[in-house]
């Protein structure tokens, strides 16, 4: 048996049409998943859908707005009406705004909050029922380094990550009984659209980041897919609530 086949299971990404939410869906296609792309641009979600269909799986493209209890229960119908279940629910979408706190308005704060913290509720929620139904399921939210540590431009971001692992606990401690497992993705310094605008807008960044480092070197978004697999597998049926760094060791580094 092979505890890490993903075949005949269908998985949702949202923000899965770059960056991290890319690499984890080829991820789950190569293990054999049908991917669902879910974003906020069509014509992204389907270049992304195509490469990943390049692993011989099924794929669909879905525009989804996170931050709208709508929009993401749409999401989960559409999902579920086309592939007939939803198995693994990957809750990757995610936005920033890098600024002092004293500067930010609370639009600002609340786009935040809405797009990382409730936006994963929201489609955790949605999902949900169906998982039931379905005998069981995987959530996978994402966090951030900025789960367990502050910085002085992040307050927002920071706020909504340290809350995704607390919320990734309170899911598992519900949901167990119904087969549910819940856990959370911690990613370190990963090479993406939103990490490379960050290394124009905060100075000595790279220097810090690969003198902290312990790998020595920025993640890239593959590094995500196999702990993906591992969560969204039978491989992790005794294991939930937990929030695993991919970092390359950068929380271990004192």
């Amino acid at each position: 048996m092979n505890l890490f086949d993903l075949n005949a299971r269908v998985a949702v990404v949202t923000g899965g049409n770059a960056g991290i939410g890319l690499g984890i869906a080829k991820g789950l296609a190569a293990a054999g998943a049908a991917v669902v792309i879910a974003g906020r641009r069509p014509e992204r979600n389907l270049e992304a859908a195509r490469a990943v269909a390049a692993f011989k799986v099924s794929t669909a493209a879905l525009e989804v707005d996170v931050s709208n209890e709508a929009s993401c229960r749409a999401m989960v119908e559409n999902t579920v009406g086309r592939f007939g279940r939803l198995d693994i629910l990957v809750n990757n979408a995610g936005t920033t705004v890098r600024k002092q706190p004293e500067t930010y308005t609370l639009a600002e704060w609340n786009k935040v909050i809405d797009t990382n913290l409730n936006g994963a509720f929201l489609c955790a929620h949605a999902a949900y029922p169906h998982m039931k139904n379905g005998g069981g399921g995987k959530i996978i939210n994402i966090g951030s380094m900025m789960s367990i540590f502050g910085a002085s431009y992040a307050a927002a971001y920071a706020a909504s990550k340290g809350g995704i692992v607390q919320m990734t606990k309170a899911l598992a401690c519900a949901w167990a009984k119904d087969n549910i497992q819940v856990n959370a993705i911690l990613p370190g310094w990963i090479d993406t659209p939103l990490t490379q605008s960050a290394l124009r807008e905060v100075p000595g960044l790279n220097e810090r980041v690969l003198a902290r480092t312990p790998a020595g070197r920025w993640g890239e978004p593959k590094d995500l897919a196999g702990v993906a697999v591992f969560l969204a597998s039978g491989a992790s049926g005794f294991v939930t609530g937990a929030a695993i760094p991919v970092d390359g060791g950068y929380s271990s580094q004192v």
